[in-house]
């Protein structure tokens, strides 16, 4: 494998693996206020019984957290030496405030939540547990305002001097649509995480006979948390999707498998197979206006097709190339007034002309055939996005369902009835794993070929090593991040089965860790 497969592989497994611990983190920190909340206004014990016992698991699944996202950050000086000198100026503005600002908090409140019981009063120990959710949550928005940066790069320009992305507004990165749309839809998403983890435990304990009380309310907190969060996910994802209508149509065109433009309003596509080497679907089934609306808010704009986007693709490199000569003259000469106008006057497409390196180094001559292949390289894999666009989509649905039912059995207190219903809560613990991951896919993998969207090609940003370098460290991630993956779900399954228990009665959970 070239060095560019391999570093975009180990990223991908390094995100992958830590992904599995964070809407865990964001669902549970949340859910922990909440049940702590009613301890301080009803005074019951046993709602301080479920704030501990709930917490030991956020404790144990927040240190895996830490744990495998510290290393994924090494990667950008070592598999990404290129990216991150060309856009270090505005990309590590945000990692370095989650760190000192969001990481910090976390780090300040996660002590006082688990050691502090019997040193705060009951109001002081509920601020301190809402301030770790709400570091939890700010760590999240630095991240995804970084990472939206690198889907809709927005509050920075160019500089031929440096060769590098400066910010011009930081406030346009901060405040960048795709970011904060990432961001809540993100933070949802982990809300159900949480919620279904919660749902399904306590399920597993109703099936088993034990723990009826503590269960019942944990799923009553679950059920009603959980409903408003699906219910979030699905209104924000049709959000998610107008705002890549609007700034990333290709990954539209590629999730539909819409390789021609259709007539105004473009339908969606619930069922098909793509077939990428006749360019069409076959055995669509689709629902009228319904993609024209979702990616444009109106009935008269089109969605450009595939094809279409590719000839936009085209003309954008010939554009491109202008720059990128221009570019090479100030190199020479940088007071050639001439080149920097018609720099600046093309430099908007000048990432375009960049795709060409992958083809020929010396871009400047490269023949029509090589653009062409260039342009075309933007279309992403359209199978993997189109099926894992719309078996998480299946997934989210399904969400509201199971939440429905639970929140309307709660509201009838007949959640002790139904076997039926506690098996497909209790089998559903994984889903939204899967649908969380799936849902980094379609971000992530439909954002190719680029690294930065339109700004920097993916096989440009990768460090000057070799494969085997980077295959050598790909396995020790492998290998690291999947014992800690067991050590995680061995010490989740050990308090699982303990139970209330573990932590019940005792006058904090430091001691019950240590006994």
């Amino acid at each position: 494998m070239h060095i560019v497969e391999l570093s975009r592989l180990q990223f991908a497994i390094t995100a992958l693996y830590h992904f599995i611990f964070v809407p865990l983190t964001l669902g549970l920190s949340v859910l922990l206020g909440i049940m702590e909340t009613v301890y301080v206004m009803t005074d019951k014990p046993i709602w301080r019984d479920l704030t501990k016992f709930w917490g030991m698991l956020f404790g144990i699944n927040f240190a895996m957290g830490v744990a495998t996202g510290i290393t994924m950050e090494f990667q950008f000086g070592t598999n990404w030496a290129y990216y991150s000198q060309y856009v270090g100026d505005v990309f590590g503005a945000p990692l370095a405030i989650e760190g000192l600002m969001a990481f910090f908090l976390e780090a300040t409140f996660i002590g006082q939540f688990f050691f502090a019981w019997d040193r705060l009063s009951k109001v002081q120990h509920l601020v301190a547990t809402w301030a770790l959710a709400i570091g939890s949550n700010l760590s999240a928005l630095w991240i995804l305002i970084a990472n939206g940066w690198m889907q809709h790069p927005v509050g920075a320009r160019f500089n031929p001097a440096t060769m590098r992305m400066e910010v011009t507004n930081f406030m346009a990165v901060l405040f960048n649509p795709v970011a904060q749309v990432k961001f809540v839809h993100t933070v949802s998403a982990g809300y159900v995480t949480g919620s279904i983890f919660v749902l399904a435990i306590s399920a597993f304990y109703l099936l088993r006979g034990r723990h009826r009380d503590f269960a019942v309310r944990s799923m009553t907190v679950a059920a009603s948390f959980g409903l408003a969060s699906a219910l979030c996910v699905v209104v924000l994802g049709d959000e998610s999707g107008y705002t890549a209508g609007q700034n990333q149509k290709m990954k539209i065109a590629a999730i539909e498998a819409m390789w021609h433009t259709e007539p105004a309003p473009a339908s969606f596509t619930v069922f098909g197979i793509p077939d990428v080497a006749k360019r069409t679907t076959y055995d669509a089934i689709e629902i009228p206006w319904m993609l024209g609306l979702i990616a444009t808010r109106s009935i008269n704009k089109k969605v450009p097709g595939i094809h279409a986007l590719v000839a936009d693709a085209h003309a954008r490199i010939l554009d491109g190339l202008i720059a990128y000569k221009a570019l090479n003259t100030l190199k020479r000469n940088p007071q050639d007034a001439a080149a920097r106008k018609l720099l600046n006057a093309h430099v908007e497409n000048l990432g375009y002309a960049l795709l060409l390196k992958q083809i020929r180094p010396d871009i400047e001559n490269a023949t029509p055939a090589q653009i062409l292949a260039a342009a075309r390289s933007t279309i992403p894999n359209v199978p993997v996005l189109f099926w894992a666009f719309r078996v998480m989509v299946g997934l989210g649905f399904y969400f509201i369902a199971l939440f429905t039912t639970a929140f309307w059995l709660s509201a009838k207190r007949r959640l002790t009835n139904h076997k039926w219903f506690l098996r497909a809560a209790l089998y559903s613990l994984p889903l939204p794993w899967i649908a969380a991951e799936l849902g980094w896919i379609v971000a992530e993998y439909g954002r190719q070929p680029w690294v930065i969207d339109g700004v920097l090609p993916t096989a440009l940003g990768v460090s000057s090593t070799t494969a085997g370098n980077v295959l050598f460290s790909l396995i020790g991630f492998v290998i690291f991040y999947s014992s800690l993956l067991v050590v995680d779900l061995y010490l989740l399954t050990k308090y699982i089965r303990l139970g209330p228990e573990a932590t019940a009665g005792t006058p904090s959970l430091a001691k019950a860790v240590a006994e």
